[in-house]
């Protein structure tokens, strides 16, 4: 629609004596309606004037629109939430583990499975309780309070207040309480780092803006919600109130966000089910074969088969995983991330893709000149960020400003048409900050670098007058005293901006100490030299001056009438000042590690394509000559197929809107990838909120973001997230070997049993109830915990991320469990058994076996050396349970300190079961023989040794290190 066509539009509306917003546009559309207006005509169109609303309309506006509020969505009940903990399938399986234990006469360990239950189910509900706290965080960033023009006067009213048509006077510092039209402003410059990440603060104009592809964030005269002044004053007219405004759909998008489980949450279900089924079919099962073979009576082959039931149930499971995520937590605390939610440690250490943003997360979120240029050399500029800590060279010289004309020029002009400040640390090692904009701070610190004071270049130069920069002219200028002249002049002007606009209005160049007119040859080199640091992504601002003469007609006499047309004609160029956010220094090392571990980085940032294809070649996120680089109007334009296919290979996100960052996270998912998702920002909460694990920036985060994220970065550094993805993977690999071992412990109580049922009887029983009971209630549950706690292995960085479709189940896992280290335990437990049984006389056929009281004591002392011998072998198994190919030399056989409590335990457990008659009634147990002891103490050497000749000969077979590492990787990669 023409400007003409909007304007009639708009004032036909107003005659209505409603809002533009009431017509059945979209949004988007509307946004660039009033856009293409004048400041009258923007009035007009929300039936407002420059004496804005009066008190009646007012209220008749907030009747209809309602208040300026960020709406709270509906929470769970707390009640409900709390039991739900108690509920779920794995719950369910303790509570009737507790009854089971109960029934076979063990109340204390009955107590102790429902205490675990206990435990596990607050713990949890307080985690969901301190994570979901986004809308407050939301409301915290509105103002209480704004100056409107009401009834022609300026007042102050609530925020909430606020309607459609209101016009908000806005100054240096003010939070902006609604979206709206600039109408007036004077040198308005906006953050929107919260909805954009950026940090650049953005320049407004009160002029009509005619382009049609700009999105809203990037349209000159438009502000938002929860936004601020960083510079300037201005009025805007409101436009969009509460939930409508830009904030207010990223509220929206957060809130309506379902939570998803994790990969670890869903792999427990399918476990918790898949064990279940197990466990019950086994208990059937030797029902059956204790009714059918030895016909016990139903009441005895029950008990005996709800002992199986409980031993094939991981009792220990939920506690494991807890206390595998939260040392988890505790070792990523000190590598600066801090989890919110437990589970989301292992969902880092399923993450296959990371969306990352660029600014402060990859670079330092500090602008560094690092080029200077004039016509006579360029100038390399050492050091990075604010601390003036750093030189300038040029062929192989260091350069001051004294010892060159251009270069000080260069630097002081750069310096002096600026309002930036820096201020130093108040701490020794602390951090240089900026008030104001962080391009013009960089300029401060060049000229640092350079000998160069800004209070000396004050005190020689003083400003006396200002042009501002404005997004038309694409320049700024100061004009300066001068306490000595300069070029005849008493006064100079200062002229910073685009190099293309600067160049076109130099008439002369500075080179060499000397004035020449500029040619047309200069003017390509110079413009060649600029096209050449654009295509590296850098940004470049071009200095000339003017020696503002008191005989020269063209300059008025008045500083007043100094405007940019009588001033910025006739410029002396002098130079190019190039700069950019740098790399962190660590990042490159952490995406190779990345790319090493399998796992994809995505840049989705707000920032222009060229600038982010730029930092993310050096940095290694891209690789190849063509990737493919996407605006977010392009984005708007392509359909979810292509997107997922552009997805597929090298890709850059660029100048993006927080819905569509979340798009992108949405299609990646769609994909069956797990999305990790960094971001500071209000506008990156969405996005943080959907992926698999959000991870929000400590330092320069929002509230909002960090009550939106699962983790946050205290450095606000990526490689921190490949440290975390790192503890992820190992928290699944406990995980693992907790299940490897504990299912091992199985065989041994169920082969020899099996043997007993399939025998008829004819071979006695290994095990009774009570002592199979007492290895997965007791003496298993400290060492399975103790694996809980084992740091990353060497080589976890170098697998491949995890299907999240894999079971945690694998056949793998079964296949060790049950035919490796489970047979070796179920030989020598039964081995043991039976030796005792022989050296004693039986043979088969005699029955040596009764119940309760009439126990045979041969029988007792068999079955007791058949419970230690279970207990023993389980110490080896622990160790060989530590690492997957690796040596458990090469770990160190006693570094978990966990485990060798959890052993040390046991050992204590089967002593005091078996010395002490109150015990040794209740476990049908007996003292065992010296000789006994020493063919205990003997298992666990052996069955460590056995298993690692088997992981000697995986790690020969696979060119492996004992360490578990690839031969084939160079030093720097382990």
């Amino acid at each position: 629609m023409p400007p003409a066509a909007h304007v009639r539009r708009a004032r036909a509306q107003s005659k209505k004596g409603g809002p533009l917003d009431t017509v059945s546009e979209s949004h988007e559309e509307k946004i660039s309606q009033l856009a293409s207006l004048t400041g009258a005509d923007a009035l007009a169109a929300m039936g407002s004037s420059a004496a804005g609303l009066m008190s009646d309309q007012a209220a008749k506006l907030q009747a209809k629109y309602g208040k300026n509020l960020i709406q709270a969505a509906k929470k769970k009940s707390p009640v409900l939430a709390f039991l739900s903990n108690f509920t779920h399938l794995m719950a369910i399986l303790l509570w009737a583990a507790g009854i089971i234990a109960l029934v076979a006469g063990m109340p204390e360990l009955c107590v102790a499975v429902w205490l675990v239950n206990l435990i596990n189910g607050c713990f949890s509900f307080w985690q969901e309780h301190q994570a979901d706290k986004a809308t407050e965080a939301l409301k915290k960033m509105l103002p209480s309070y704004v100056n409107v023009i009401r009834d022609g006067q300026q007042s102050q009213v609530l925020a909430e207040d606020l309607v459609p048509g209101d016009i908000m006077v806005l100054a240096e510092g003010d939070k902006i309480s609604a979206d709206g039209r600039v109408v007036r402003a004077s040198d308005l410059q906006v953050d929107q780092s919260t909805l954009t990440g950026e940090s650049n603060p953005v320049r407004k104009t009160a002029d009509a803006v005619l382009e049609t592809d700009l999105t809203a964030a990037e349209t000159p005269n438009l502000v938002f919600a929860g936004t601020s002044v960083s510079e300037g004053n201005g009025r805007v007219v409101v436009t969009k109130i509460g939930m409508a405004t830009e904030f207010g759909k990223i509220a929206s998008l957060t809130q309506n966000m379902e939570d998803s489980e994790s990969p670890l949450q869903r792999q427990l279900d399918r476990l918790t089910k898949q064990v279940t089924l197990f466990a019950l079919c086994m208990g059937i099962a030797f029902f059956l074969l204790d009714v059918l073979f030895v016909h016990n009576g139903l009441a005895s082959s029950f008990i005996f088969a709800l002992g199986m039931v409980v031993a094939f149930i991981p009792e220990g499971l939920l506690p494991t995983v807890t206390l595998s995520l939260a040392m988890a937590v505790q070792r990523m605390s000190k590598r600066n991330a801090l989890v919110k939610k437990l589970s989301s440690v292992e969902a880092l250490g399923s993450t296959s893709v990371i969306c990352t943003d660029k600014t402060g997360t990859l670079t330092q979120n500090e602008m560094t000149v690092n080029h200077l240029w004039t016509c006579e050399r360029e100038y390399e500029v050492t050091g990075v960020g604010y601390a003036p800590a750093g030189d300038i060279e040029g062929d192989g010289e260091k350069w001051l400003a004294a010892d060159n004309n251009e270069l000080r020029l260069l630097v002081a002009g750069g310096a002096l048409c600026s309002n930036a400040r820096l201020v130093a640390p108040e701490e020794e090692g602390g951090r240089y900050t900026v008030l104001g904009d962080p391009t013009e701070a960089c300029l401060l610190v060049s000229a640092q670098k350079a000998g160069l004071t800004l209070e000396d270049l004050e005190r020689e130069m003083p400003r006396v007058r200002e042009l501002p920069f404005e997004s038309r002219r694409k320049r700024m200028t100061t004009i300066h005293q001068l306490k000595r002249p300069f070029e005849g002049a008493s006064r100079i002007a200062f002229v910073k901006g685009a190099p293309n606009e600067v160049v076109r209005l130099s008439e002369h160049v500075r080179c060499r100490g000397e004035v020449a007119p500029m040619s047309d040859e200069m003017r390509e080199r110079i413009m060649a030299a600029n096209d050449g640091y654009a295509a590296n992504g850098l940004r470049v601002l071009a200095l000339a001056y003017r020696p503002l003469c008191a005989d020269d007609d063209s300059i008025p006499r008045s500083m007043s009438d100094y405007t940019p047309d009588n001033i910025e004609c006739g410029l002396t160029f002098v130079g190019l000042l190039v700069m950019q956010d740098p790399p962190r220094p660590e990042v490159a090392a952490a995406v190779a590690e990345c790319r090493r571990a399998g796992i994809r980085v995505v840049m989705i940032t707000g920032d222009y394509g060229l600038t982010a294809v730029s930092i993310a070649r050096k940095i290694g996120i891209v690789q190849g000559e063509h990737p493919r680089v996407f605006s977010g109007v392009e984005l708007e334009k392509t359909s979810d197929e292509e997107l997922k296919e552009a997805l597929k290979g090298e890709v850059v996100f660029a100048r993006m809107a927080p819905e569509q960052k979340l798009r992108v996270v949405e299609n990646l998912q769609q994909m069956g990838e797990i999305v990790a998702v960094t971001g500071d920002g209000v506008n990156d909460s969405p996005a943080l909120k959907k992926a698999d694990i959000g991870v929000a920036m400590g330092i320069t985060g929002t509230d909002v973001a960090k009550e939106a994220a699962d983790m946050i970065l205290t450095d606000d550094n990526f490689a921190s997230i490949v440290h975390a993805i790192e503890e992820g993977r190992a928290v699944y690999a406990n995980i693992r070997k907790f299940m490897l071992y504990i299912l091992n412990s199985n065989v041994p109580e169920a082969v020899p049993s099996a043997i007993y049922l399939l025998s008829g009887g004819a071979v006695p029983l290994p095990l009774t109830t009570m002592q199979i009971l007492t290895i997965d209630l007791g003496t298993d549950m400290l060492p399975a915990l103790g694996l809980g706690t084992e740091p990353p292995e060497a080589d976890v960085m170098s697998r491949p991320p995890r299907d999240p479709n894999e079971p945690l189940l694998s056949g793998k896992v079964m296949r060790k469990a049950f035919l490796w280290y489970g047979m070796l335990g179920a030989l020598f437990s039964f081995a043991a058994f039976m030796f005792c049984q022989i050296m004693n006389g039986w043979h088969p056929g005699i029955a040596m076996f009764g119940v309760g009281a009439d126990l045979d004591p041969v029988y007792v002392r068999a079955t007791t050396m058949a419970l230690a011998a279970i207990v023993f072998t389980q110490i080896g198994e622990v160790w060989n349970c530590r690492t997957e190919t690796a040596s458990v030399f090469a770990a160190g056989l006693f570094s978990n300190k966990q485990i060798n409590k959890g052993i040390l335990f046991e050992i204590v457990l089967i002593v005091f079961i078996t010395l002490f008659p109150p015990f040794q009634g209740v476990f049908h147990t007996s003292p065992l023989l010296l000789s006994d002891y020493v063919f205990l103490v003997l298992l666990p050497p052996v069955i460590l040794l056995i298993e690692e000749c088997r992981k000697a000969i995986v790690r020969k077979k696979n060119h492996i290190d004992r360490n578990g590492v690839a031969l084939s990787q160079t030093p720097e990669k382990r």
